[in-house]
């Protein structure tokens, strides 16, 4: 079992910057991916970003990659996810996720726990 709480969602300015984390607690930890997912009003959950937690690989959405970085401290078990050059369209949910599978893990059904989510909104 691998239990996730998001945090540092907030209101931020088209161009601004907000970072998220994601800190994780449970069972073998160190054996998961760890993945950010978000989710617009209306839409479907999109993949964002996802961090071998063993290797620190990373994979990137199209959508963000060169503005995203995922990164992972390991010695808190924590999960960051840097934004910059925020646009209106990073509006969402964003949630993290833990999963095992084929790397790189960009689908969702692929991931076993989830967080509660954190509201991310960009004003235009």
């Amino acid at each position: 079992q691998v239990q996730l709480v998001e945090s540092g969602g907030g209101l931020v300015q088209t161009g601004g910057s907000q970072r998220l984390s994601c800190a994780a607690s449970g069972r073998a930890v160190s054996w998961y991916d760890i993945g950010w997912f978000r989710q617009a009003p209306g839409k479907e959950r999109e993949f964002v970003a996802v961090i071998s937690y063993a290797t620190g690989s990373t994979y990137y959405a199209d959508s963000v990659k060169g503005r995203f970085t995922i990164s992972r401290d390991s010695a808190k078990n924590t999960v960051y996810l840097q934004m910059t050059s925020l646009k209106p369209e990073d509006t969402a949910v964003y949630y993290c996720a833990a999963g095992q599978g084929p790397w790189p893990l960009y689908r969702a059904t692929n991931y076993d726990y989830w967080g509660q989510g954190t509201q991310v909104t960009v004003s235009s």
